[in-house]
């Protein structure tokens, strides 16, 4: 059992509310929370074991208040929801067998790639378009892969979601960021069954964190729900960019 100073639990607080905040407009909260949890002191697979933990909360909050809002349909995203806890049990078990490192390397350069499209295409996600893959189809393969990576890895797992949905649905930014938010919320509930089972999860922590998550995470989903893609699209390319910078400097360092 980890043990917390009292000192610290302020500071586990706040830092989950700024994190509910920014991940529910785009993203990229872990960057904020993890290195908050390891410089508390918690080795590496509990702080991320706890960060699942409080993260739950996050999505949950942002994801009721999507769904109060008419913008995610639950029951058209059934399929979603089914393959994306089918994948991230698949991965949060794999991670457990091997090695994670290939994927690590990997995955800057896959979101350097988004980040660039996003920049370059300023009009896309500004308003739905015309979907590009059947929705069942769609739920399918990127419920399983996206599902399989958060469960596996996780960073970038919102941008991945976002610029999926938009490509493959034709849902415009804040729309998919609603949906995003809810297969987010799958992921993190399986991931932390298997981190839980583990023993790898600081409940204090964690539960402390998760309740700064969820006010941050109402405030972000209400801004987005207000303002639109205009507001979401700034703050997603500035999300993403500092994921990749974040992943390459762990990376090559």
């Amino acid at each position: 059992m980890t043990s917390l100073s009292p000192l610290f639990l302020p500071l586990l607080f706040a830092t989950g509310l700024v994190a509910g905040c920014i991940d529910a407009i785009a993203g990229g909260g872990g960057l904020i929370t993890v290195p908050v949890l390891l410089g508390i002191g918690l080795p590496p697979q509990v702080a991320l074991g706890t960060n699942k933990l409080q993260s739950t909360f996050g999505s949950a909050s942002a994801m009721f208040h999507f769904v109060k809002a008419g913008t995610v349909n639950l029951r058209d995203a059934r399929r979603g929801i089914f393959w994306t806890a089918v994948g991230a049990g698949i991965g949060a078990y794999t991670v457990q067998q091997i090695d994670p490192g290939f994927l690590k390397r990997f995955i800057p350069y896959l979101l350097l790639a988004i980040l660039a499209y996003t920049i370059f295409t300023p009009k896309l996600g500004a308003e739905e378009v015309h979907p590009r893959m059947r929705k069942e189809v769609f739920y399918t393969v990127f419920g399983l892969l996206i599902g399989f990576y958060d469960g596996f890895l996780g960073p970038g797992t919102g941008s991945f979601w976002v610029i999926s949905i938009m490509l493959g649905l034709g849902f415009d930014m804040r729309k998919g960021t609603g949906y995003t938010k809810l297969f987010n919320f799958v992921s993190n509930i399986v991931s932390l069954v298997v981190f839980i089972v583990g023993g790898k999860v600081v409940l204090l922590a964690g539960l402390l964190m998760g309740a700064g998550q969820a006010c941050g995470a109402r405030v972000g989903a209400k801004l987005v729900i207000h303002k639109g893609t205009r507001f979401v699209r700034p703050v997603f390319i500035c999300s993403v960019l500092a994921v990749t910078a974040k992943l390459f400097y762990d990376n090559y360092r």
